[in-house]
């Protein structure tokens, strides 16, 4: 039998298979942050994976950073939510939430009263972003101050709080994709000259203070994070990626995290056999994997399990697909970001059926 097909152990949950859907914004939720229920529909037709992480959920209305994407942060999203982790739960799957805080990569016009948005420096990151009105260059973000580091901090514990009292089976933070963790944790984007700047133990200091707040709500096992090292999305830059990284996962052994989810897109760096060795919980291995590079992971040893991102969006019953070694739908771009059905809940399941 394929590796892809045994259990494993991550965390508090032993997932009966190694297939591991990505996170991904889909743009379905309202404009208040609350997802519908074609969202339920969604990750439920996807629930045969042998965990799901949800598309980035902001932890308070600052950290909103593209139009139509949901929050955790009011009672109706609370509420909403719960009806996603009840529909997954029904078909047997375990889900957890990616919390994630856009920080400087937002808009105005997508945050409270026109609110300029917060970074830890005020440095204008390159590009734009979908706003109501179409794309938007970004603009020069506001630095937090150290008593709002420690409110967003407190944000992401409340997103954990409320993240649990909607059904999830954990949490996962993204660090990654130029957000706001990953701002402070890189050089280009934090040039503080407080204990979260300067140096890489400075700069790696919000990260680890997120995931303690986060650790203290959910307990360790049921908290994951998410880096990408050098994939420099949303201009995002650091002086020795290397240094940075290895420094950050050494810290979070303390933490007794459920897992590691490192997803790598083009670098020469062999990051996983640099980080691997240095964590102590399960390590999910993501970026343009296909079945025979995933099952070569799993078989050398140097992954416990393998995310899957486009192929999942377009396959709800991809695991099945693997077993059969049948062919996969295409994803269509066209449709990732776009309100509605299509391209959503619509792909054909192996036998022609419809998912719905």
């Amino acid at each position: 039998m394929s590796q892809l097909f045994t259990s494993v152990r991550i965390g508090s949950h032993t997932l009966p298979n190694r297939l591991v859907m990505a996170p991904m914004t889909r743009s379905r939720a309202d404009d208040a942050g609350v997802p519908d229920d074609l969202v339920s529909l969604y990750y439920a037709q996807r629930a045969s994976a042998g965990l799901i992480i949800t598309e980035g959920v902001f932890p308070s209305a600052m950290g909103k950073g593209y139009v139509r994407t949901p929050g955790i942060v009011t009672d109706a999203q609370v509420a909403a939510w719960k009806k996603v982790t009840e529909a997954v739960h029904a078909k047997g799957g375990r889900i957890f939430m990616q919390v994630m805080h856009c920080g400087r990569i937002s808009h105005p016009s997508l945050l409270p009263n026109d609110a300029q948005p917060v970074a830890p420096s005020a440095i204008k990151p390159a590009g734009q972003t979908w706003t109501g009105s179409g794309m938007q260059d970004f603009v020069t973000p506001r630095e937090l101050t150290l008593n709002e580091i420690v409110g967003v901090i407190d944000d992401y514990r409340m997103a954990t709080r409320r993240a649990l009292e909607a059904g999830f089976d954990g949490v996962e933070l993204h660090t990654a994709s130029g957000y706001l963790p990953e701002q402070f944790l890189s050089s280009g984007s934090n040039q503080r000259q407080d204990q979260y700047g300067g140096s890489v133990a400075n700069r790696a200091r919000f990260v680890q203070d997120v995931l303690a707040a986060m650790v203290a709500e959910a307990g360790g096992d049921r908290v994951g994070i998410k880096i990408s090292p050098e994939m420099n999305f949303n201009d995002i830059v650091d002086a020795n990626p290397q240094e940075t990284y290895t420094y950050l996962v050494e810290q979070l052994r303390s933490l007794n995290l459920a897992y590691l989810h490192v997803a790598l897109f083009g670098t020469k760096v062999d990051y996983h056999a640099l980080l691997r060795p240095r964590f102590n919980g399960a390590y999910l291995m993501g970026g343009g994997l296909d079945q025979k590079s995933a099952e070569a992971a799993l078989a050398d040893g140097r992954a416990d399990a393998a995310v899957f991102g486009g192929a999942f969006l377009a396959n709800p019953d991809l695991p099945e697909r693997f077993r059969q070694s049948a062919p996969l739908n295409t994803p269509d771009k066209n449709t990732f970001y776009s309100p509605g059905a299509q391209g959503y809940t619509d792909y054909p399941l192996l036998n022609g059926m419809s998912a719905n």
